[in-house]
């Protein structure tokens, strides 16, 4: 497995290298990973730019220090602190058309087990009123939510990708409160819960290292430069 590390400084950039990780395994056959720390933003889905309400939401993500950005893949906004991580999954597909939970179950599994190797005491599922709700997302066992997981497929290759609250709970929670009110979207904000709140590191790096063990398992690991791969401007 091809694993790649650091990001790119501009954001669009660092997103255009994602994709040409996607892009590449669909050409090499080769599954590829990264997990890294994208800064400070607050990630808004397709349906939260068609809301009434989006332009209100961006402001207060501003007025927050939570820069306002649109994804292509996911449901609904997600607020990343300064040691929240991001991980892409990248997997080769013989059939596009199947495997589709079968890949969701096992990246919940992965999470699990790899933050519980961190000393995180979390379990599968989903808080009711959550952030991004989806029915594949980890959380503090009986609490808040710490990761969720999002997918998109084209013919020859799937993207498992998703966040992972490390730490930060307060600055998350006191941005996606007034956000999802902007949004007319119900929240509560005690379904936010972190890794550090499971009995886990506060650290990004300790947690990033555990989740690239979970994913590269057995597997030899050739790490990468995320930098080397071909963006839009290149």
């Amino acid at each position: 497995m091809r694993v790649y590390c650091g990001r790119h400084d501009d954001r669009e950039r660092d997103r255009a290298a994602t994709a040409a990780m996607l892009t590449e395994t669909a050409e090499t056959g080769v599954p590829a990973l990264r997990v890294w720390a994208p800064g400070r933003s607050l990630a808004f889905g397709r349906r939260d730019a068609r809301a009434d309400g989006y332009e209100r939401a961006c402001a207060v993500a501003r007025e927050h220090g939570f820069p306002p950005v649109e994804r292509s893949v996911g449901g609904r906004a997600v607020a990343y602190a300064e040691s929240t991580l991001a991980f892409a999954h990248t997997l080769p597909l013989a059939d596009a058309r199947t495997g589709l939970t079968e890949r969701y179950e096992a990246a919940v599994e992965v999470l699990v087990a790899a933050l519980r190797d961190a000393e995180a005491d979390v379990e599968p599922g989903e808080p009711s009123a959550s952030y991004c709700p989806g029915d594949h997302s980890v959380r503090v066992a009986g609490g808040g939510k710490v990761a969720g997981v999002a997918q998109r497929v084209r013919q020859d290759a799937a993207l498992v990708s998703g966040c992972v609250t490390v730490a930060e709970r307060g600055p998350i929670r006191a941005v996606l409160a007034p956000v999802y009110n902007a949004l007319d979207v119900p929240f509560d904000p005690d379904s936010v819960g972190s890794v550090a709140q499971a009995g886990g590191p506060a650290e990004a790096d300790a947690v990033r290292t555990a989740l690239e063990a979970g994913f590269v398992a057995n597997r030899t690991a050739e790490k990468r430069d995320v930098r080397d791969l071909p963006t839009d401007d290149e």
